[in-house]
């Protein structure tokens, strides 16, 4: 099929390492779907594998694509693909890999779903990993209740945007920190109390059930905070200080009660399915920061680094 128009670095380093260049359009095995992607995420694993932070994952071997997560159609099927046709809406993630910052990518079945019905592909796009990740965090780690209570740290961003909306679907008692700028907005997301992160002191806020960070710093401090019998779920590692946030961790496991589960996302195709049910019933709904066009990459992740987002920056790829 020829090139295609793909984000691409040469070497870690600041946002301008990016640029858009041509790769060839992958080859669709037997087992795969090629999507032509309308639109892509910008997270903050983009900003840790571009300058290298988690290099001894990412390796050394460039060019190197960006982006984990899309929404587009189905261009084509391979021949052994049940369940999905050509033109058909669809979203999902890579997986292991990086990518999907370019016009068309090759996936396994089961790591697509049909998009939700009622959104654009930039909209879509801004709730994979949100919902994917509040989903498996709160239902599925921390077995969130009725009438329990739950503070989400980072509640304005792109994942904690969606997991105040999904600890509200639960029936949580949602208190979110953010930024002062954006606490109506999170309250209009659902929860019950917004919090200026940077005014409020950690010891005013009570006790948890569940506390869900997607920020990264201090989780020994925000531990303190479970309620006998909570929960605390991680998302983010401190990267400025691994070995730290890796003692933190283990020594949480080490004592029992409040442990620290961490997980590393990788949804599957049923569980973006239950997404976009949420998404079509109304249940979450999109948060779109800025959408940038597919050589404002750079600029898009300036923003995202510099914080006080309001859901997620997305790229429009064609």
């Amino acid at each position: 099929m020829g090139e295609m128009k793909a984000v691409l670095f040469d070497r870690y380093g600041p946002p301008e390492v990016l640029y858009v260049g041509r790769r060839p359009v992958p080859a669709v095995g037997p087992g795969e779907v090629l999507v032509r992607v309308r639109a892509a995420g910008v997270n903050g694993g983009d900003l840790h594998d571009r300058t290298g932070k988690v290099r001894l994952v990412t390796g050394r071997a460039f060019p190197k694509g960006c982006g984990i997560d899309f929404a587009g159609e189905v261009a084509e099927a391979g021949a052994s693909v049940r369940g999905f046709r050509e033109g058909q809406r669809v979203w999902g993630l890579l997986g292991r890999r990086t990518g999907s910052m370019a016009e068309y990518v090759a996936v396994s079945p089961r790591r697509i779903a049909s998009a939700p019905e009622n959104l654009t592909p930039e909209e879509a796009v801004s709730l994979i990993a949100g919902a994917t990740t509040a989903v498996t965090a709160l239902r599925d780690k921390a077995a969130l209740q009725p009438g329990e209570r739950l503070l989400v740290r980072g509640g304005s961003g792109g994942v904690g945007s969606v997991a105040v909306q999904v600890g509200k679907v639960l029936g949580g008692r949602v208190v979110a920190l953010a930024g002062g700028r954006n606490l109506d907005f999170v309250r209009g997301l659902g929860a019950e109390e917004a919090l200026d992160h940077r005014t409020t002191a950690l010891s005013a806020l009570g006790r948890f059930d569940v506390v869900l960070d997607t920020v990264g710093t201090e989780q020994a401090r925000v531990r303190r905070l479970l309620a006998p019998g909570g929960r605390m779920v991680a998302i983010a590692p401190d990267l400025d200080r691994p070995l730290a946030w890796i003692g933190t961790v283990l020594g949480s496991v080490a004592h029992g009660r409040g442990r620290i589960r961490v997980f590393s996302g990788n949804p599957d195709g049923a569980l973006l399915a239950e997404a976009a049910r949420l998404a079509e019933r109304g249940d979450i709904v999109p948060v779109v920061d800025t959408v940038h066009p597919l050589d404002g990459v750079a600029d898009a992740q300036r923003a995202l680094a510099a914080g006080g987002v309001r859901g997620k920056h997305v790229v429009r790829v064609q």
